[in-house]
């Protein structure tokens, strides 16, 4: 006879019940009050509990980030924070106060100095470095949240939220505790009576905020066109004739920088020049960059799905509808997590930069003493081995004769051979892997591995990796390419004319680029207020690139 031991299966929720009930006498129904965040916070959030708070690229939920960390570390210690993004001051200071322990996060740009200090001081554990739909996927399964702080722009008195423009990873973080009976505290910009649509429901969400003031928002993909230089030029029209037309790619995301700004500039011009419009860059994934507006404007655009928004952009986006996916309200609806996964599998090519590249193509933005993250670009940036859908660009990638053989990804990294203080970027070996000694970790922190890089362009010319499997030749069209670096300076003039021979080293005169043409008059538009101008007034740049 097996004899059942009774117990109860909804001891979560039973916890969940008695954090709501001690925070009774603090809120009217959802609401908690502006002025008794922090007390509701002492008494929703135990110590070591796994707390979310909202950091994306651009969205912050400032407002409950700056209560957290005032809260007192005798009765919040010891949280274990999961952050897509480490990007503001606050976010640190809640383990300098022993409020928080450990930390599992994608990115940490604004803050990867202090991040690498505080790991080497022992005030911070790191548990992983994620990218963001593998953080997001954590969620579900290992590191489900107790507690969710996000932000929105609106609620209205039921509960439900609307997020405009700026979803990002909102719903997504939600979900995962809201169905594991964890508790959701959205901070909003205001209370209404009535939403331009519901993004996110009441029932997902147990209390909302009124900030004090609005959430922190940051033009993170605003460009300004001044600042592009006639080598990001040079690097561009390589990419445009040496990669976009020769594997014609129509569907592809473009990372965070003045290089892929300087491409998306150059398509009405040199593009057009080339007679490419409808050829190429048709299907986009990326954030709404200002620098897209004179190629949307020209008809190279088809659609363009977003990540989250961009400060400024907001008209702009409303009133170009057929290229953004927009609500029934006319604000653009923005995913980051789907366009994580559409970056991932349906778009053709990714391109982005990095930091540092080793002499076989590893890449990563892990450096000494700076501990950045690598956010999405190693979701993008490699080969997804579940793809099974063919396109002219993937096909184009076939290198084997197998009737198993299929296609590949592009993955492209554009690098000047030097950054800015004479510091080379392609070194014999990788500072992440120090790095992963020095903070604990079981894998060095690669951004993106040597196999899924299928091109590298610098000033100097395009390598085209994915035409061999050997590390010794790869090694040797990296140092073709890699200038006056240590790596560039082995290379040897006659090795390098065997590669161009050969198609697997292309320098710009292979690609009928004369040098001297790379110059800031090919762009179609050469400051912020030229793309007003292209907007017909509907981009609303924020005062910082304001030169008028």
């Amino acid at each position: 006879m097996v004899i059942i031991q009774q117990r109860s299966w909804k001891q979560k929720l039973e916890q969940k019940q008695r954090r709501v009930e001690s925070v009774s006498h603090l809120v009217n129904g959802s609401i908690i009050p502006t002025e008794k965040i922090v007390d509701a916070l002492e008494l929703l959030i135990k110590p070591g509990d796994r707390v979310v708070l909202e950091g994306n690229n651009q969205k912050q939920a400032s407002f409950l980030s700056q209560s957290l960390v005032l809260v007192d570390p005798e009765k919040v210690h010891d949280l274990h924070m999961i952050m897509s993004s480490v990007s503001r001051p606050e976010h640190l200071d809640l383990f300098d106060e022993g409020i928080a322990k450990r930390i599992d996060l994608s990115y940490a740009g604004p803050q990867s100095m202090r991040i690498a200090q505080m790991i080497e001081d022992g005030r911070l554990v790191l548990g992983d470095l994620h990218t963001y739909i593998e953080l997001y996927g954590r969620l579900f399964v290992d590191l489900t949240p107790n507690v969710v702080l996000v932000a929105a722009d609106k609620a209205d008195r039921h509960g439900n939220l609307y997020t405009g423009p700026n979803t990002e990873e909102t719903p997504t973080i939600v979900e995962a505790a809201a169905f594991s009976d964890g508790i959701v505290i959205a901070q909003v910009n205001e209370i209404v009576d009535e939403l331009p649509r519901v993004d996110i429901p009441n029932s997902w969400v147990d209390f909302i905020v009124e900030a004090d003031h609005p959430y922190e928002l940051e033009p993170l993909f605003t460009r300004d066109p001044r600042h592009i230089t006639d080598i990001q030029i040079l690097q561009a029209m390589m990419c445009i004739r040496g990669i976009y037309e020769k594997h014609s790619v129509q569907s592809l995301n473009h990372g965070i920088g003045f290089n892929t700004a300087a491409i998306e500039l150059l398509l009405p011009s040199y593009g057009e020049k080339l007679g490419l419009k409808g050829k190429i860059c048709k299907n986009w994934v990326l954030n709404p960059h200002p620098t897209l507006i004179p190629a949307i404007e020209s008809g190279w655009a088809e659609s363009i799905y977003c990540f989250g928004g961009e400060l400024g952009m907001e008209k702009y986006v409303e009133a170009r509808r057929d290229v953004f996916f927009t609500g029934k309200d006319g604000s653009m609806r923005s995913n980051r997590t789907l366009a994580q996964l559409a970056g991932q599998y349906a778009a053709d090519l990714f391109i982005g930069s990095t930091l540092q590249m080793d002499a076989y193509g590893n890449s990563s933005t892990v450096t000494k003493g700076r501990v950045a993250g690598y956010g999405g670009a190693p979701n993008m940036g490699h080969n997804p081995g579940g793809r099974r859908h063919s396109t002219e660009a993937w096909y184009n990638m076939m290198t084997s004769t197998d009737e198993l053989a299929r296609g590949k990804k592009l993955v492209v990294q554009v690098a000047e051979t030097y950054q800015d203080a004479n510091t080379p970027v392609f070194v014999e070996r990788l500072d992440a892997v120090d790095v992963k000694k020095q903070a604990n970790l079981a894998v060095a922190p690669v951004m993106i591995y040597a196999e899924d890089i299928t091109h590298v362009v610098t000033e100097e010319g395009i390598a085209y990796l994915y035409k061999t499997d050997s590390p010794a030749e790869r090694r040797e069209m990296i140092a073709s390419i890699a200038g006056v670096t240590p790596l560039g300076m082995e290379h040897d003039v006659k090795q390098t004319q065997q590669l161009r021979d050969r198609g697997l080293v292309a320098l710009p005169e292979d690609l009928n680029i004369q040098r001297g043409e790379a110059n800031r008059s090919l762009l179609a538009a050469k400051n912020i207020d030229e793309l007003v101008q292209w907007s017909g007034g509907l981009y609303e740049p924020p005062a910082k690139f304001k030169s008028w």
